[in-house]
């Protein structure tokens, strides 16, 4: 499956990218992490949320091949 994979703040600063397409084979959003993790590993030392099609879900939550977002923690409240 094709992912559109978003980037923000200090994740895009990690991958150097914004955006990224990225065939994964895996259905779950662990299986995609996994991926990233692999392609970045200085991502497995960052706290994010993923938001697929502009919600925030855990990382079981099957893939549906629409655009994943990883969110880096915020400050503020």
């Amino acid at each position: 499956m094709l992912i559109t994979i978003k980037y923000f703040g200090q994740i895009a600063e990690i991958t150097q990218l914004e955006e990224e397409s990225l065939e994964v084979l895996g259905t779950r959003i662990s299986e995609l992490i996994l991926v990233l993790h692999q392609k970045y590993p200085e991502l497995k030392n960052k706290n994010f949320k993923i938001a697929q099609h502009q919600q925030l879900v855990s990382t079981e939550t099957i893939l549906t091949g629409k655009e994943i977002a990883l969110l880096p923690p915020f400050a503020g409240g």
